[in-house]
């Protein structure tokens, strides 16, 4: 199938309007029915009702919307792997899940980014599934997540230690779980939860259950509560007074682990991503400032 009719659908369906569409496309506006017509005729079914400035979606139109859109981000997609091998330009993958970005990769990327420029780097967030599934297709270069799976085709390493403290932006005196106001729950991962369930087990049903320390924060800075924060990513709140420790409860260490195919091809690139994830532990990321 010509792409460029796609592209015309996509362009048609944005504007409602085929004058428009074909102003947008640098085309006529006959050449912008003729492509309609050819997508239709190749589906079988009218994609668009055709009235008067204004064109709409047939129901097939609005279900074709989703395929088209990925269908173009492929090639898209397409075109620049090309395009890096024809460069000899490396291209490696790096993701984690939710809360690995808010306390490492978002240092971690910076520094792969300044000490690597030769290499193309795509960097997502992913559930622990995915990052399995991805390393063992052979599609993600690296995870760095909590809880690791115990594959036998991967390859895992710790990368850094940090320390999970109980943080609140109420200042009278908490001296139990019970006394915990507007808990946030953070999902730090599965040994963070079955510690929390068994050594703070008195605290209240969350206001507000989340994947992402950020959005925690965020929350407390704004309306007042408590959670489970990185001690790197708290300590400046609580020395500005924002945010106050509850030293009444217990502290959690938490480490975080990087995963890597064993038969990677980018194998001797991975080396040299390794030895800069493993340099130094990176610094409290600058998501927001007291």
């Amino acid at each position: 199938m010509d792409v460029e009719l796609i592209k015309t659908f996509l362009e048609v369906k944005d504007c409602r309007h085929f004058g428009k569409a074909a102003e947008n496309l640098y085309l006529t506006q006959a050449a912008i029915s003729t492509r309609v017509r050819q997508l239709e005729r190749y589906f079988g079914v009218p994609l668009f009702h055709r009235a008067r400035n204004n064109i709409q979606l047939t129901l097939a139109g609005e279900r074709l919307v989703p395929h088209a859109e990925n269908m173009l981000n492929t090639l898209r997609m397409a075109k620049q792997d090309v395009a890096l091998t024809s460069e000899q330009i490396e291209q490696i993958s790096i993701a984690g899940t939710p809360n690995t970005w808010d306390v490492y990769i978002h240092d971690a990327i910076s520094k792969i980014y300044i000490n690597q420029p030769q290499v193309s780097l795509i960097a997502e967030i992913l559930s622990r599934e995915q990052l399995t599934r991805q390393l063992l297709e052979r599609t993600l270069d690296v995870a760095i997540l909590f809880d690791p799976p115990k594959v036998e085709e991967l390859k895992i390493e710790p990368l850094h230690m940090f320390k999970l403290i109980p943080v609140t932006t109420f200042q009278n005196r908490i001296s139990k779980p019970s006394e915990v106001q507007r808990y946030i729950m953070i999902d730090w991962g599965t040994s963070f939860i079955n510690w929390h369930a068994k050594e703070v087990s008195g605290i209240s049903i969350p206001a507000i259950r989340t994947s992402t320390a950020r959005i925690a924060l965020d929350l407390m800075l704004q309306c007042g509560g408590s959670a489970y924060l990185p001690d790197m990513l708290a300590r400046p709140f609580i020395e500005q007074g924002t945010l106050f420790e509850v030293e009444s409860l217990p502290v959690f260490e938490r480490e975080i682990f990087s995963a890597f195919h064993k038969e990677n091809e980018n194998e001797e690139r991975i080396i040299e991503i390794k030895q800069l994830l493993r340099k130094d532990d990176p610094e409290a990321p600058a998501i927001m400032t007291p």
